[in-house]
């Protein structure tokens, strides 16, 4: 693949990935790692960190939400910052929502996952500043939406049953893995960026490349909300 074309066709993989199905587009625990963990008890960093890490890789929408706030950040400095807000708010509220049994429904959490990157494109595309005549904090909205995907966490870590021996440590473990994860996709993305920043036609690509991202972000919302309203019995 040339450098020109990685970003355009990252950003059309993603948006294939939103499309494939309802299971898929929720990455739900997988069976194994489910019956796994229901049958261990007591500490297990290992197992608890890969999972972590499997999940924040295999996330396509928490990817999509970090593609986003990269993507017209150029120092190091400034990435760090923001990846370090979004880390926090995400450990934060996944530990919180695990320890204190904060019940919320996967698929609402899901969907405003799947907003926090229609938001993300939006403000790549400047826009907000065109609509209302100003810019949001985002450092502020990082934070804010790093705490709605720590609860997307916390939700999958429920679907786990984990045994409340040793639970903080697994916990920790898995918090851990998600952060590796984090860095190991952050890595990959940065690279693709770096060899796209160099050509000619990064800028010209860019409005379609978050144009995906966008619409990705909106059949992730759509997806989720049909399966919250589909998942609410019959009264």
């Amino acid at each position: 693949m040339h450098p020109p074309a990685a970003f355009p066709a990252l950003a059309a993989t993603l948006l294939m990935l939103s499309l494939s199905g309802f299971e898929a587009l929720a990455h739900a625990v997988a069976e194994g790692d489910k019956g796994y963990i229901q049958e261990i008890t007591g500490v297990h960093l290992i197992p608890f960190l890969y999972l972590g890490a499997k999940h924040m890789v295999t996330g396509y929408d928490h990817l999509l939400f970090l593609l986003g706030v990269v993507f017209f950040l150029y120092r190091a400095k400034d990435i760090g910052l923001y990846v370090s807000l979004f880390a926090v708010g995400h450990s934060v509220t996944m530990i919180f929502g695990v320890l204190y049994g904060v019940s919320v429904s996967a698929y609402l959490i899901d969907a405003i996952i799947g907003f926090s990157v229609v938001y993300k494109a939006l403000d790549n595309l400047g826009a907000f500043q065109r609509w209302f005549g100003f810019q949001p904090n985002t450092k502020v909205a990082t934070l804010i939406f790093g705490l709605f995907h720590g609860f997307g966490l916390a939700a999958k870590i429920q679907e786990y049953d984990v045994a409340p021996d040793g639970l903080l440590p697994n916990l920790l473990a898995f918090n851990v893995g998600v952060e590796v994860g984090q860095l190991m996709a952050l890595f990959g993305i940065l690279i693709l960026m770096g060899y796209w920043r160099r050509t000619d036609g990064f800028f010209r690509h860019a409005y379609t490349a978050n144009v995906a991202m966008m619409t990705a972000g909106f059949v992730l919302i759509g997806m989720q909300l049909t399966g919250y309203f589909v998942a609410i019995p019959a009264t």
